[in-house]
């Protein structure tokens, strides 16, 4: 008997000089039956010295095959997501076009392309090329790229790169690869608030709740008795279930920012991420502590975490940031995965949420992308859908003049670019669709707005408030199903995906953005016309919970100062608006004197990285903004308009389309009680005009565009306003605080107003 110890080469392909081994191998002996052999006690000792030899580098071999084996069995697969919540994914791949064979791809780790002098490289050239050698090379140690360095102008200059990522592929009838086989598995079973029905509370809780609402915003009560686990209901269209995703995907870090939170409204945020994302994508869940001084939100928080593993990390800033600041330091400290998706800290990520909102990013990096955001609902934690859109409930994200966020239905150009109604459309980036969570029941409900399918463009007003507009025909001709992504102009802010190299290469958030507010226009901005694309997600849909009204709020720290908000769309309007800034002025005249700070650095990377003007976003883009929210004509006179030699001012009480205004205390702080008189004769607030009611006597507020009734004439030296379509004047009741038009009267007192100018500061 003899031994022969076969070498086997673990890793790597086969080279010159090597010999490939058979798939069975038998590590031991070979027996000669012919061969007689004689030994002395010196030759069977220097045998069995051999053999010991030969044992010993069998036994390493063992070992180290086993450390393999064992490594191998630790690290995530795509099939082993049970311990998650998902159930196991198959491959579907042979049939699709331009696939690769699923066998060899599927489980091989996503590499980010090199750089080389900042122009993108073939990867899969430089594989084949140097096959069998060691890829280190292609990122030498002390050649990493310094993210703090976002002045790059090659990314504009040369082609953006592109991952290796084929299109997903819609097969009716086939239940898509990413879908769950079964179904989703309950937290509690029969538990409050399962499958996002109404779970609400009697009115012995009445108190309790109350005082909940005004802590955190939400009825924290049924929260907390709701499984943290709880199953949800499907709001998608029924065609996102048969999308077939190539499973190349790129990794992602959640980015979660919250200051405050309430504990099972952040926590069911972290479980329903964990339990509905494939944990070979989920590289980590990076929670930004914005300096919270609630107990529960300390080491409870750092001892709860502790069950997955280092999955899930806890960062605390040393002061308050403030938002849009800690958002920009959970991206330097997420640095796990490929891609950063921020979600709000009161979220539910919906079913198979995850595939379709990074595929696009994963076939090109300039690509962002933003959910359909569906209502959870703060009383009860149902789930709807939002309202607005088109017929599919599509909306474009949208603004008014103001600077207001608008959601705008899909129309004919958009729709005409997509060829499946679940396909991404066009926004400012890619956004997945956000579902509301009513903060009382917690019940899922989703948006409103948008067209026949509820699809939404993002959009603002031109006092820069967010706005949902319906997808145009445009963006509809552009997609081949009812699902498929769609552009829109801009995003809410709160819910997105982006490359984390590209991100870093717009530079983050402006720096000098402070707290909250105007972050989502300068993102959605920056991203169009810097060369990227914003993209709206149909089939990745999350729940978002608003908070609820009596809401105490998270005042912004003493060394913020005043009106951090109008200072951001200020410093946003200022760099990105051009020309158009006049009419963000006309909507907001009080900010006109604001100080913005320093802008000079953005104008910089404006004309450095050779991005677009907003006159060539406005007609490629953001061509249906005017068409919902006209260009504001110019102002006459504005500020407050207060009962002559009487501490009292009109106020709209935040009352929209349809609302009574009333007479209220004056405060000097504009909001609702700031209005502005144009050369159309029309008193505004944002995009709304005071007219008459129903009864021809009530003055209300309603939508400038939507009646005709509302033309005025201020007679400044007589201190009169005359309501024009009817010749009667402006009048009210300083006992009931009501607003009317009456017969004018020159004695009347109650019809003598004056209007003073506001200055934000």
């Amino acid at each position: 008997m003899c031994c022969k110890l076969l070498r086997v080469p673990l890793l790597g392909p086969v080279g010159k000089g090597q010999q490939h081994c058979q798939s069975k191998i038998r590590l031991g002996v070979t027996h000669h039956p012919k061969k007689k052999i004689r030994m002395g006690l010196l030759d069977q000792g220097k045998v069995r010295a051999e053999l010991g030899l030969g044992q010993g580098r069998l036994l390493i071999t063992g070992a180290f095959l086993g450390l393999v084996v064992l490594w191998s069995s630790l690290t995530p697969k795509s099939t082993d997501d049970k311990s998650f919540g998902r159930v196991e994914e198959r491959a579907v791949f042979n049939a699709l076009p331009n696939a690769k064979n699923p066998v060899v791809g599927k489980f091989k780790p996503v590499v980010p392309w090199p750089h080389v002098e900042g122009v993108e490289v073939d990867l899969e050239s430089i594989r084949q090329k140097n096959e069998g050698r060691n890829n280190n090379h292609l990122n030498p140690k002390g050649q990493v790229q310094n993210q703090e360095n976002v002045m790059q102008k090659q990314y504009v200059t040369f082609k953006p790169h592109t991952h290796a990522y084929s299109d997903p592929v819609l097969q009716r009838g086939t239940l898509g690869n990413f879908e769950q086989k079964e179904p989703e598995p309950q937290g509690v079973p029969g538990g409050p608030g399962k499958g996002s029905k109404a779970f609400v509370l009697g009115p012995e809780y009445k108190d309790s709740v109350q005082a909940s609402i005004k802590e955190f915003g939400f009825n924290m009560v049924a929260s907390d008795m709701i499984s943290l686990d709880r199953s949800i209901r499907d709001l998608r269209h029924e065609e996102c279930k048969y999308w077939q995703y190539n499973e190349n995907l790129l990794t992602s870090s959640v980015v979660i920012v919250f200051h405050n939170e309430g504990w099972s409204t952040l926590m069911r945020t972290v479980h329903s991420l964990i339990k509905r994302t494939p944990r070979r994508y989920l590289a980590e869940v990076v929670l930004i502590d914005d300096y919270s001084s609630k107990e529960h939100l300390k080491s409870r928080l750092e001892d709860y975490i502790k069950q997955w593993n280092g999955l899930v990390k806890v960062f605390r800033n040393e002061k308050r940031e403030g938002l849009i600041q800690a958002r920009s330091i959970g991206a330097r400290k997420a640095t796990l995965g490929q891609v950063l998706i921020y979600l709000d800290a009161h979220c539910e990520v919906g079913i198979n949420w995850y595939a379709p909102l990074v595929a696009p990013i994963s076939k090109d990096r300039t690509i962002s992308t933003v959910p359909l955001i569906d209502y959870i609902d703060g009383n009860d934690y149902t789930i709807e859908t939002q309202q607005g859109g088109d017929e599919d409930g599509l909306a474009r994200g949208a603004w008014d003049w103001s600077l207001l966020w608008k959601r705008v239905p899909l129309n004919s150009k958009e729709k005409s670019q997509r060829k499946h109604k679940s396909e991404p459309y066009r926004t400012v980036c890619t956004v997945p669709l956000i579902d509301s969570i009513n903060g009382q029941t917690y019940s899922i409900e989703a948006q409103g707005g948008g067209d026949e399918d509820g699809f939404a463009r993002g959009a603002w007003d031109w006092s820069m408030l967010w706005k949902r507009i319906p997808l145009t025909s445009k963006e509809k001709q552009k997609r081949l199903t009812r699902t498929e992504p769609y552009r829109s102009p801009a995003m809410a802010g709160g819910l997105f995906a982006i490359e984390r190299d590209f991100f870093f290469e717009l530079g983050l958030y402006d720096p000098g953005l402070q707290i909250w507010g105007g972050e989502n226009f300068e993102i959605s901005y920056k991203i169009w016309q810097c060369g990227g694309k914003l993209l709206f997600v149909p089939c990745s849909r999350v729940g978002h919970i608003y908070r609820l009204q009596g809401w105490q709020g998270n005042p912004p720290p003493a060394h913020v100062g005043s009106s951090p908000t109008l200072k951001n769309y200020v410093r946003v309007v200022e760099v990105w608006w051009d020309e158009y800034r006049d009419y963000f002025y006309a909507s907001r005249p009080e900010t006109q004197t604001l100080a913005h700070g320093d802008i000079s650095p953005l104008k910089k990377f404006r004309e450095e990285h050779q991005c677009k003007s907003f006159k060539w976003f406005m007609e490629e883009i953001a061509y249906d903004i005017t068409a919902h929210y006209p260009l504001p004509p110019k102002n006459v006179d504005w500020g407050e308009i207060r009962g002559l030699e009487t501490s009292y001012c009109i106020d709209s009480m935040g009352h929209t389309n349809g609302g009574n205004v009333e007479m209220g205390p004056c405060h000097r702080m504009g909001g609702n009680q700031l209005f502005r008189i144009n050369e159309a004769n029309q008193v505004m607030q944002y995009d709304q005009c005071l007219t008459i009611g129903p009864d021809s006597s009530a003055v209300i507020v309603t939508h400038c565009n939507q009646n005709e009734y509302t033309e005025w004439k201020y007679l400044k030296g007589l201190h009169r306003f005359t309501h024009i379509p009817t010749g009667k004047c402006l009048d009210r009741s300083d006992v009931l605080h009501k607003v009317f038009i009456a017969m004018c009267d020159d004695n009347k007192t109650s019809q003598k107003w004056e209007m003073n100018n506001i200055v934000a500061v």
